[in-house]
């Protein structure tokens, strides 16, 4: 089972002058529970070579079994320096696509012509196609087989309004994922701010925040099996 992880390579949080990049948790999660099952994982991102981490998600709280494990693992770390430029990857190369969050994807990855091409290969070719938390942004332009939003008509989650204002991050943003998962028709639910919930309508499997991580990767798991 091969299955592509797409990250960012986005590392400025808008105009504040801060940082910004992938979720360690939401790669971390998913790649361990994928690489456990004998999953063979390539990482690819829109620039290539190293993925940018969002320092945030490196501090002590955020800290999980996981992003513990990833801390000790070179061979992990490597993949997350050495990423694959996104333009060099084909879809037919890959059973799955996962794509962790963080907030870089709503700079690139929602507008990346190359994700979205991407994203819909996989979807025209009935592949499992996961997001997690900031992730269902790489959403935001990709057309179903109808030519329709992908998400349109489709039981989807990600990060709540609510959980972007506990961040204080608001008025930062390009976007907002649920007003946007929401205006391209998708039927949006979620749970309580920070609790884990993932939701999977056909082959498209979306999870709301760092927590979902691991119910997402579960998903795809099943499917692919």
């Amino acid at each position: 089972m091969k299955i592509l992880f797409v990250l960012t390579s986005h590392d400025q949080l808008g105009d504040t002058g801060k940082k910004t990049g992938f979720w360690i948790e939401e790669f971390a999660a998913p790649y361990y529970a994928l690489l456990d099952k004998g999953g063979q994982i390539t990482v690819a991102t829109p620039k290539g070579g190293q993925a940018p981490v969002d320092l945030s998600s490196d501090s002590e709280d955020a800290q999980t079994k996981d992003t513990k494990r990833y801390k000790e693992d070179k061979s992990a770390q490597v993949l997350i320096s050495n990423t694959k430029k996104l333009l060099d990857v084909n879809a037919s190369d890959f059973d799955a696509v996962f794509y962790p969050g963080g907030h870089g994807p709503l700079w690139d990855l929602a507008n990346d012509v190359t994700s979205i091409n991407l994203i819909e290969t996989f979807n025209k070719q009935d592949k499992p196609i996961a997001f997690v938390c900031h992730a269902p942004a790489a959403l935001k332009g990709v057309k179903g087989t109808d030519d329709q939003p992908i998400v349109k008509g489709k039981k989807v989650t990600g990060f709540t309004n609510t959980e972007e204002a506990a961040v204080q991050l608001t008025d930062v943003v390009p976007f907002l994922v649920e007003d946007m998962l929401q205006e391209n028709g998708g039927i949006y639910s979620k749970k309580e701010d920070w609790a884990a919930y993932a939701i999977q309508d056909g082959n498209l499997i979306t999870g709301q925040n760092p927590a979902s991580s691991e119910l997402v990767a579960e998903k795809l798991l099943a499917t692919l099996e």
